[in-house]
């Protein structure tokens, strides 16, 4: 499962989350063949199992692609 919470106080930031992956960490590469990898999962509508992990780890790639393009966007 991934999630978490995120608190914002003046001073300090408070993550709560079963995974945290740094920006400069991620590798776009990787993530694009996850994507892959889970979308020729879910076409092959295995198992239920089956489906709900290759829509966790879809979802796992699509929101490290979009994170590396944000990043990348205000790195300018």
């Amino acid at each position: 499962m991934q999630g978490g919470f995120l608190e914002v106080q003046p001073t300090r930031v408070t993550v709560l989350a079963d995974t945290a992956i740094r920006a400069h960490d991620l590798d776009e590469a990787k993530a694009i063949e996850a994507k892959k990898r889970a979308e020729e999962a879910l076409a092959n509508k295995d198992t239920a199992e089956n489906l709900a992990a290759a829509q966790a780890e879809l979802s796992a790639a699509l929101a490290q692609i979009e994170a590396i393009r944000k990043f990348r966007h205000r790195a300018g």
